[in-house]
């Protein structure tokens, strides 16, 4: 089950490169400040939590049940947050406290990282 932590953390991270080359890059000529500084945010978390799912899936290796819930939680938290600005960006309509949840979710991800931190 790590490696499907380190799988997500690699197809995170490839996916935040992507993007980032699209926003730069490949975006419209119109692309507004609000939905670019929107963008950069999503980017960035999303980035962040490509570590951390590194992180969460080399500290599974070990054998811990915590590591593998903080892995859990950075998943769903990256796909909520970052999917719920990206849907926004492009056009929908709000998905209302999906991207706080997903922030929620990450800080979960988090605390669960840093409590299997300390047992052994």
């Amino acid at each position: 089950m790590h490696r499907l932590w380190l799988f997500l953390g690699a197809l995170v991270g490839l996916a935040a490169v992507a993007l980032s080359a699209w926003a730069a890059h490949g975006a419209p000529a119109g692309f507004a400040t609000t939905p670019r500084r929107a963008v950069d945010n999503a980017l960035m978390i999303q980035g962040w939590h490509a570590f951390a799912l590194l992180a969460a899936g080399l500290m599974a290796e070990r054998g811990s049940r915590l590591a593998h819930l903080a892995g859990a939680a950075f998943a769903i938290g990256t796909a909520l947050f970052c999917g719920a600005v990206w849907w926004g960006v492009l056009g929908h309509p709000s998905l209302g406290p999906v991207a706080p949840t997903g922030g929620m979710t990450l800080m979960a991800g988090w605390a669960l990282l840093a409590v299997a931190a300390l047992k052994r």
